[in-house]
């Protein structure tokens, strides 16, 4: 029997495949895989992620490539950080996060001395400065911070939190949203005398935006998961009718009606299906429908959390 797989992802691919990257970036991506896949795959998730949030803002095309491609390349300076910091599994010493600090920089430097890189060195630059002057490398505040790079941070933040807290579903994602909602608000470490004390980290627009993508994620997920237990429900319903006709076989004494019904089990059985196992296949897809009907339940609990969240 050939089982339909359920795969979901949380960044919808659509709008990304509509841009041609230059193959320098893309010899400068494929850099970054064979040092850390992890660093890639960050990379391509938070492009996704800035091209959902500029369409949310409705930016324009050209404006939105720019920063899908500001955003694959915000990591790049991360190829000049040693291995065994960059993908240390612990806690960094306050040594080593001042080492990882210094991929701004050394992306900003790659990217000036290369001419096709250049036009977009301010998503490695400035990715990690905040709205109220926290950030770094140079401490700047809401008024000297490219709204790309603003948008970049967002987006950079949220898929950060996502995989280093393993989520498989959408389910406690709420609970990252209220952390990167918490970095809009007034830090008691801001610089004084900026004007911008009360601004946060993160720009408040951009996360009600950041938001509403993630909503649109759950009633994908939702619909595709509804779509599924669709699917398993019709599949249990094809293993009832089975599990009732071997239980008829088998009471009757009838050769006739037994040939019936073996005959019309080889309808119902599929590829790889078989009196013999089916009963093992039957459970499978009951487990398998529960944990989908659970997860279903949780997901409406999750969007609703989520739909109240204020910025």
């Amino acid at each position: 029997m050939e089982k339909i797989k359920e795969t979901f992802n949380f960044y919808d691919q659509t709008y990304l495949k509509s841009y041609n990257l230059d193959k320098a970036i893309q010899y400068q991506l494929n850099l970054l895989d064979s040092l850390d896949v992890y660093t890639r795959k960050h990379s391509e998730n938070v492009a996704t992620i800035v091209c959902n949030l500029c369409k949310k803002l409705h930016l324009s095309k050209g404006f939105t490539e720019y920063c899908v491609i500001c955003a694959y390349l915000h990591d790049i300076g991360k190829l000049f950080i040693p291995a065994e910091i960059l993908q240390k599994p612990g806690s960094l010493t306050n040594e080593e996060y001042e080492i990882i600090k210094q991929h701004t920089t050394l992306g900003y430097q790659l990217c000036i001395k290369d001419t096709k890189l250049r036009p977009y060195y301010a998503g490695a630059y400035y990715h990690h400065e905040a709205l109220d002057g926290t950030g770094y490398p140079q401490g700047l505040v809401k008024k000297d911070i490219p709204f790309e790079a603003q948008i970049i941070r967002v987006a950079d933040e949220y898929d950060a939190l996502v995989h280093k807290r393993q989520y498989k579903t959408h389910i406690g994602i709420s609970e990252a949203l209220k952390i990167i909602i918490e970095n809009t608000k007034p830090s008691p470490n801001a610089p004084k005398n900026t004007g911008y004390t009360k601004a946060g980290k993160n720009n408040k627009r951009i996360v009600k935006k950041l938001i509403a993508v993630v909503i649109d994620d759950i009633e994908y997920e939702i619909s595709s998961t509804i779509n599924y237990v669709k699917y398993l429900d019709d599949e249990l319903k094809r293993y009832k009718k089975i599990s009732d006709y071997i239980e008829k076989m088998n009471n009757t004494k009838n050769n006739n009606d037994k040939i019936y019904y073996e005959q019309y089990l080889n309808l119902l059985l599929r590829e790889d299906e078989s009196i013999d196992n089916y009963s093992n296949l039957y459970n499978e897809f009951i487990d398998a429908y529960n944990l989908r009907k659970n997860m279903l339940s949780n997901l409406y609990k999750e969007i609703k959390i989520i739909k109240k969240l204020k910025v």
